[in-house]
């Protein structure tokens, strides 16, 4: 459990932070790069749940939550000190975004047309954290060039973009809202 009684602490004045495992970096390092876009992605999240109901808010609560864990995860290296017995994605939270998917996915028509943003606002936020949670997973992927990452963190954010672009579908009506890209359409 986390107990926070500071917020500020000044020990990132000097333009480092520490992470999971006590180990200082740069503020701009990879790694906090990597899990501060995907708080950047919980945080667009949170918007579009302003808008949801029901178990779309739920399946976003529990995202969020994994979201939490992923970030927990990139912030203590592999290697390091603290790295056995750390916080890390499990497949079965990969596993549970794919059942949700699938389950979603039934129930709306093929695509016959990239899909632009929009709709309902719901489905607006979710395209956002979809955009959010790509660019996490370009960072992730990028850190893992030079540093282990947790193979299961990886296939999480890769599988919750799909997640959000689905949810963003089935939540306009299960597609019937989508906004159609028209190519070439204002020549």
């Amino acid at each position: 459990m986390v107990t926070l009684t500071r917020i500020y602490t000044r020990g990132g004045d000097g333009g480092e932070t520490s992470l999971g495992d006590g180990s200082r970096v740069k503020k701009q390092d990879p790694r906090v790069d990597a899990y501060g876009t995907v708080d950047e992605t919980n945080g667009v999240v949170g918007l579009a749940r302003l808008h949801a109901q029901g178990e779309v808010d739920a399946m976003l609560a529990r995202i969020q939550n994994d979201l939490f864990d992923l970030g927990a995860d990139l912030c203590t290296p592999e290697t390091g000190r603290k790295a056995e017995g750390a916080l890390r994605i499990v497949d079965a939270q990969v596993e549970r975004l794919e059942r949700e998917i699938d389950a979603m996915n039934a129930e709306l028509q093929p695509l016959t047309s990239f899909i632009l943003p929009g709709g309902s606002p719901t489905s607006a936020y979710l395209h956002l954290a979809r955009t959010v949670a790509r660019r996490a997973e370009r960072l992730i992927c990028a850190l893992s060039e030079t540093e282990p990452v947790n193979a299961a963190a990886i296939r999480y954010i890769n599988r919750l973009s799909d997640h959000l672009f689905v949810l963003a579908r089935w939540e306009n009506e299960k597609g019937q809202r989508d906004v159609l890209w028209v190519p070439g359409g204002n020549r």
